[in-house]
């Protein structure tokens, strides 16, 4: 755009040179041209609420961090057509993850895409780029919806590649190429406890319109990032800020929570939503249409029957391991609503004539059963428009992250943690007679457990192994020291001087 601006003056001088009777400059306006400028935005409130729901997007393009924190763990393998498919995640699932990853590249790319964003709502609150002042009614609470989802952002950057570069004032532009160094993850964390803290000051406790971000989500979050930062204390006061407030409840039926029909139900704290309403087609594109792109990675491949089979066939990735089944307990909902074997339900269901394509590559006989595709469910090009939410906190979590926290808190309060634990173990099995009674680091351990069978296949159990200390134990493959983070993108440090992470 300077080059471009510079020729034009250079072309306006010649034509004043050569018509001396034209007195007056001839200023370039690039309307006349009907392109737009940033000089044109935030005008009204309209724009305000136009561009912050622009800042939610990047959230779908995150698609890939979910199947990552279960292939990256012992819950699931990267499975596919051979070793050449999807190699960005048969390499997580390795663990010969290089700085040349393009899934892991595209997600640090999208997590600044939202942090950009955010900062540019930011960078102009008080006044427009105009100079101009734009107040309306609920501006601070649409901006507690802007700060909870920079954090958001953070969160993922921080918890995926540890140090990572830090600026909240303005969105940066190629002239800050180079500029930029990675920040102390506890200055990270702390702008993130910043911006959670700001959202829940301003956020009303519900949205008319699902989806968006509430008090409540925010807490959430902020009780999450505090277990992060092993603040037992704060994460408890806040988590249980959330369960006192009784805005909550969990299902009865564990698995109805993962249909459409179940999407932003009354255990549902913050979802990514997904629609097919505008369907997409751009392969080019894959993960960045209306559509929830993991869905059709997991479902079956070659998956054939009769109309009335529900199911709909797909590419048999991030499908979970024996050792995940291996850890329900008989009687417990979760495990059928978490884990299809294939084998069982096709013999379970002879009226619907299912014919399957056996996983070609590290096949486990198992499929993700909360996010597999379903009929009727996607539109357009089918693969690319599921509209499947993905689950990012639900109350259960909230109750396990309280258990866990009372319990490694300056003053651990047992029984009041075993209750937290235990409503959810009563869900899973329908009755008490399952209930935890341990204490101590017993219980914390039980606490463990239970997240993995509670939130399996939904993206949390690499990121908790790595919290808890326990990932080396649990993983086979993964090195204490390095694999704790992932590997900043080449191009970054490349281009932008960044340190490579240790190990890569």
């Amino acid at each position: 755009m300077k080059k471009r601006y510079i020729k034009l003056m250079a072309m306006v001088v010649i034509v004043a040179m050569t018509m001396p009777s034209c007195n007056k400059w001839v200023d370039y306006d690039p309307h006349d041209e009907f392109a737009i400028t940033d000089l044109d935005y935030l005008k009204k409130e309209t724009d305000y609420r136009t561009m912050a729901i622009s800042v939610y997007t990047p959230l779908q393009w995150l698609n890939q961090v979910v199947p990552i924190g279960d292939i990256g763990s012992d819950n699931s393998v990267a499975g596919g057509e051979a070793a050449s498919d999807v190699p960005a995640l048969q390499q997580v699932d390795d663990y010969t993850i290089t700085p040349n990853n393009e899934t892991i590249e595209d997600l640090w790319r999208v997590a600044y895409e939202g942090v950009n964003r955010a900062n540019y709502l930011h960078q102009y609150k008080n006044t427009n780029k105009a100079g101009e002042t734009v107040d309306f009614a609920g501006k601070e609470a649409l901006y507690g919806e802007v700060y909870f989802l920079r954090a958001y952002y953070y969160f993922t950057l921080v918890r995926m590649w540890g140090d990572v570069p830090l600026f909240v004032d303005r969105r940066l532009d190629f002239d800050d190429s180079g500029t930029l160094q990675r920040a102390p993850k506890a200055d990270v964390y702390a702008q993130i406890e910043a911006d959670l803290n700001a959202a829940i000051a301003v956020l009303p406790p519900t949205q008319v319109q699902k989806g968006r971000v509430t008090k409540y989500a925010a807490q959430a979050l902020l009780g999450k990032v505090l277990l992060y930062e092993e603040k037992f204390d704060q994460a408890a006061t806040v988590l249980e800020s959330i369960i006192n407030a009784n805005a909550f409840t969990l299902v009865d039926d564990f698995a109805s929570m993962f249909l459409a029909a179940g999407e932003n139900g009354p255990e549902s704290v913050f979802e990514i939503q997904y629609t097919n309403n505008s369907p997409y087609y751009n392969w080019g594109g894959y993960n960045r249409g209306q559509g929830n792109y993991a869905v059709q990675q997991n479902g079956i491949r070659g998956l054939n029957g009769s109309a009335a089979m529900p199911y709909a066939p797909g590419w048999s990735t991030n499908l979970p391991t024996q050792d995940l089944a291996d850890a329900y307990q008989a009687g417990d909902q979760r495990k059928e609503a978490t884990i299809l074997d294939i084998d069982a339900y096709a013999a379970a269901h002879p009226e619907y004539g299912i014919t399957y394509q056996v996983a070609p590559y590290k096949n486990t006989g198992f499929y993700n059963a909360k996010y597999l595709p379903r009929k009727g469910e996607t539109s357009g090009q089918v693969e690319l428009n599921y509209l499947n939410n993905f689950r990012i906190i639900r109350y259960a979590d909230v109750l396990l992250m309280a258990a866990e926290a009372i319990n490694r808190s300056s003053s651990p309060n047992t029984s009041k943690s075993q209750q937290y634990l235990n409503e959810v173990r009563e869900r899973a099995f329908g009755d008490n007679t399952h209930n935890v009674t341990a204490s101590g680091n017993a219980l914390t351990e039980a606490i463990w457990r239970e997240r993995r069978l509670e939130l399996a296949m939904e993206g949390d159990r690499f990121f908790d192994l790595v919290r808890t200390g326990q990932a080396a134990s649990f993983i086979d493959g993964f090195q204490a020291g390095k694999n704790e983070v992932f590997p900043i993108p080449q191009r970054e440090v490349t281009g932008s001087g960044l340190t490579q992470n240790p190990g890569y």
